[in-house]
């Protein structure tokens, strides 16, 4: 896969033979994989995860209770797997938002293919969604919500929002965002951008636009 950036998986499976048996394959897929063996530790790793595999038969908190502690602060896809087949359970696990509902036992070929499918969906998502903490903007509709309320954004502010967050890390002078969002019949003076980040800051209390001083702003991704 060469320097390409790899999906992390996390792996939340308290059988040995499967839980190794699958994290092995999908390394070899090319995937990084993390492990955990509990819902408690999966609380504690989640965050960095492109794709949970999740088990509902754990020690202590089950897969279905920690999905929903899960889907308390992310969107982040989730794949239960598991050996329970039983209706209410599958109805259960949709119910708290699980994405996707594989039976043991399974083929290791299914369950990459159903990855790559949630990731591909997952990733047209985060084209129009974007998640920050309880902040969240919907840039197709132009709304920005922080903890539910609406922060009343700007389109401006929105089209600024979406230009740093589509470019991580790297950092825009004052000229290239007015370059980008403006058109020429209509150039602000160049403090305009600094106005617009400060309001961003403040109505969606963030701390992921970072200040580059004598160059101009970043966005600094998760």
């Amino acid at each position: 896969m060469g320097n390409a950036i790899k999906s992390r998986i996390l792996l939340v499976e308290d059988e040995p033979a499967v839980r190794q048996g699958t994290e092995q394959f999908l390394r070899q897929r090319g995937f990084t994989v993390v492990t955990t063996t509990s819902g408690e530790e999966a609380l504690e790793k989640f965050t960095q995860a492109d794709v949970i595999i999740l088990d509902i038969m754990l020690p202590g908190m089950s897969g279905i209770e920690t999905l929903h502690q899960i889907r308390q602060t992310s969107d982040v896809p989730v794949l239960m797997l598991t050996a329970l087949h039983d209706e209410p359970t599958q109805v259960a696990s949709f119910d708290e938002l699980a994405d996707d509902y594989m039976s043991k036992p399974f083929s290791l070929v299914i369950l990459e293919k159903r990855i790559r499918a949630l990731l591909r969906r997952q990733q047209s998502v985060k084209k129009t969604l974007w998640r920050h903490g309880l902040a969240s903007v919907d840039f197709m509709a132009y709304q920005g919500f922080y903890d539910d309320n609406d922060a009343h954004l700007k389109p401006k502010e929105v089209q600024l929002l979406k230009l740093l967050v589509d470019n991580p890390n790297m950092v825009w002078s004052r000229q290239a965002i007015i370059d980008k969002l403006w058109r020429d019949d209509e150039v602000p003076f160049d403090r305009v951008i600094d106005v617009y980040i400060k309001n961003l800051r403040k109505k969606l209390h963030l701390d992921c636009i970072i200040t580059v001083k004598g160059v101009g702003y970043r966005y600094e991704a998760a």
